[in-house]
């Protein structure tokens, strides 16, 4: 029996909801939908409704894209001398 949950378990994992994705990436379900339609975060539809969802690993891939796009940002526009980063020291932020 614990081996059959511990498969079930990880079948699971394998797949994410959009809202288990904008809950990982901490933005909305709007959000992680229009990262899925526009071919950002590669995804495929399930079932009659054509639930999306989203692999784990497909995730991962993209949040190490992401990383490497910041950081080739980040060397590419560094910050000079009294530059500040938009909205850091904008209260209202």
């Amino acid at each position: 029996m614990r081996d059959r949950l511990c498969e079930t378990e990880r079948v699971a994992a394998r797949f994410l909801t959009l809202a288990d994705v904008a809950e990982v990436l901490n933005i909305s379900a709007a959000q992680a939908y229009a990262l899925v339609r526009s071919g950002e975060l590669p995804a495929i539809k399930v079932g009659g409704r054509g639930q999306w969802r989203v692999e784990s690993e497909q995730l991962e891939a993209y949040i190490q894209r992401m990383y490497a796009e910041t950081r080739a940002f980040v060397s590419s526009h560094p910050l000079g001398r009294g530059d500040t980063e938009p909205g850091l020291d904008d209260a209202s932020g």
